[in-house]
């Protein structure tokens, strides 16, 4: 089984502003892509035994405003193979009651936080109960880490190094820093293999083979390849996509001396059983 770490769901247009339109514009230059994230679109290009963990974003220094609803409405197209998360904006007041009606109520399993493009940093103290709440309900929470294409959100927020303060108080809660911490990928890989629930998903990544290769090949040399969890960041990108594009990362290493990735490893990512890495298998 294939499971899909990040994947997105939204209303498109309406839950974003133009500005954030008109940038996203930036997002893999030279290629227009499709963000209007319907699921007949993902399934299209998914293996039949892939399973998705979906989530909107709220972020309103950046305009993006997904509600919860949205998220649960898209899960039960197919809720056999979907697993929703909850979004939050800990910048907005009402953020805690948010958190406990998309658990509680909507039955989303997760939270998914955008650090950078709400311009918050994950070590501030006043998110104290955020992470109680993950911790003590068994909610993974998965953060944006490294780069946008977004100019008001601040870099000082995405940096891997910045969730370590929560894993060290809460040892216990599962955390994923998304898209390995690109371009802090070194960073990401020594916070992820200090910390035993702390991993790094890959999404997003391939269409940058080079820096990939370079990014796994230092995973290898510090032996986390059990860490890393696939993901495709779709509608940016593709399940069928990304394994390609994984998969081919060796190709262009014909006719060097460079050290080639291990393939078993790659295939190992590929089929991870991150739901029960994570504890969503229950």
């Amino acid at each position: 089984m294939i499971i899909d770490v990040h994947s997105h769901a939204w209303n498109f247009p309406a839950d974003f502003s133009d500005d954030f339109i008109q940038q996203a514009g930036r997002a893999r230059p030279g290629v227009k892509v499709d963000i209007s994230a319907s699921y007949d679109a993902y399934r299209a290009s998914a293996p039949e035994n892939t399973r998705t963990i979906v989530f909107g974003g709220k972020a309103r220094l950046s305009g993006l405003w997904v509600d919860d609803q949205t998220v649960a409405d898209y899960i039960a197209h197919d809720p056999a193979r979907l697993i929703g998360f909850l979004a939050l904006d800990p910048t907005q007041e009402d953020w805690e009651r948010e958190m406990r009606f998309g658990h509680q109520e909507l039955g989303l399993r997760g939270i998914k936080l955008m650090p950078m493009y709400a311009g918050f940093s994950p070590d501030d103290p006043s998110l104290e109960p955020l992470w109680q709440y993950a911790e003590k309900n068994g909610l993974p929470v998965l953060l944006h880490t490294g780069t946008t294409f977004i100019a008001q959100a601040p870099l000082a927020c995405t940096l891997p190094r910045l969730i370590e303060p929560v894993a060290l108080k809460h040892p216990e809660l599962k955390i994923i820093l998304a898209h390995l911490g690109h371009p802090y990928e070194g960073e990401c890989l020594v916070t992820i293999r200090k910390h035993a629930n702390v991993y790094a998903d890959v999404s997003a990544l391939h269409y940058r083979p080079w820096q990939l290769y370079n990014s796994l090949m230092l995973a290898q040399e510090y032996g986390v390849w059990h860490k890393l969890l696939f993901g495709t960041d779709f509608p940016f990108t593709t399940v069928k996509a990304s394994i390609d594009g994984i998969r081919q990362l060796n190709d262009m290493l014909e006719g060097t001396k460079l050290p080639r990735l291990d393939v078993n490893q790659i295939e190992a990512m590929i089929y991870r059983d991150s739901l029960h890495l994570l504890g969503l298998d229950r």
